[in-house]
């Protein structure tokens, strides 16, 4: 996305999006809800949101389809799930979940993944529930191009457990049945309680790569370097220095955020059990 063509008025439609799955994550917390718990609401707020790249909003293939993939991962057993190329699960993360919670696998992919959903009581729906003629002028706009986006929460709950989240409709104009880093555990999603949580979105094929969403993490296990430093270090020069662009956002076991990306902007949210709060998209906003 050209974040810096971004009329006024589609930055508010954003921002008030952005804050409204702020205050969706922010609550369950404060009433003592798991982060496992924030983590999956905030998503599938944002999956319903057709502003984003993923459930509803979610971008074309070159076959003019819709394929889904979402990945949560628990910072306190480790624990992850994911489904990738599914077309029908209205809510992508939370058959990710299931994986995770009632079946012995990571990740399940396409007619698999829907199958096991169903098992689940998972809500489906017509591949056709995620067609928005927005989207598709995007594809028709893009059949010489590759555009990407995501969308991800990380959370810390009261009982100092993290959870990390991610999901997405992909890289607009992809083929071949093509899957990036976020259904893939250490790459687009991490969490840890030892060290932190993190939610990629960019370009995936460079995530997967370099292992973006785990490295930080292993860099302040590792090396004893924070948060932030670990997100700018990662994100800013090797991720930069190979040739990738995408962002972070990431939340340590103390509550410390880092949002980071190398591009010109990232929509991003943040807010504490303190009252501190902000919704940014441009990269020079802070944090």
């Amino acid at each position: 996305m050209n974040f810096e063509s971004l009329p006024s008025l589609e930055q508010e439609k954003y921002r008030q999006a952005l804050d409204s799955a702020l205050d969706t994550g922010l609550t369950i917390l404060k009433e003592g809800g798991s982060s496992m718990d924030a983590v999956e609401s905030v998503i599938r707020y944002l999956e319903d949101n057709p502003l984003f790249n993923a459930g509803r909003g979610a971008v074309f293939t070159a076959e003019g389809k819709n394929e889904l993939d979402a990945s949560i991962m628990d910072g306190n057993t480790l624990k992850a799930g994911a489904v990738a190329g599914v077309t029908d699960i209205r809510h992508p993360i939370s058959a990710a979940r299931a994986v995770m919670e009632h079946s012995p696998h990571v990740m399940l992919a396409g007619a698999g993944a829907s199958a096991f959903a169903r098992e689940q009581g998972i809500e489906m729906v017509d591949p056709s529930f995620f067609f928005t003629p927005g989207r598709y002028k995007a594809l028709e706009e893009a059949r010489a191009g590759d555009g990407h986006g995501t969308v991800g929460c990380v959370a810390l709950d009261m009982k100092g457990n993290l959870c990390a989240g991610t999901s997405t409709g992909g890289m607009t104009n992809k083929r071949y049945g093509r899957i990036g880093d976020s259904p893939v555990i250490g790459a687009g999603t991490y969490a840890n309680n030892n060290t932190c949580g993190v939610s990629g979105t960019g370009h995936g094929e460079y995530f997967m790569r370099w292992v973006v969403a785990y490295d930080i993490s292993a860099l302040m296990e590792y090396r004893g370097m924070g948060v932030e430093d670990a997100a700018r270090y990662v994100i800013g020069e090797k991720l930069r220095n190979a040739g990738g662009q995408g962002g972070v956002i990431c939340l340590d076991r103390n509550g410390h955020v880092a949002m980071v990306t190398n591009t010109s902007g990232m929509f991003r949210a943040y807010g504490n059990s303190a009252g501190e709060r902000t919704v940014a998209i441009f990269a020079q906003e802070i944090p």
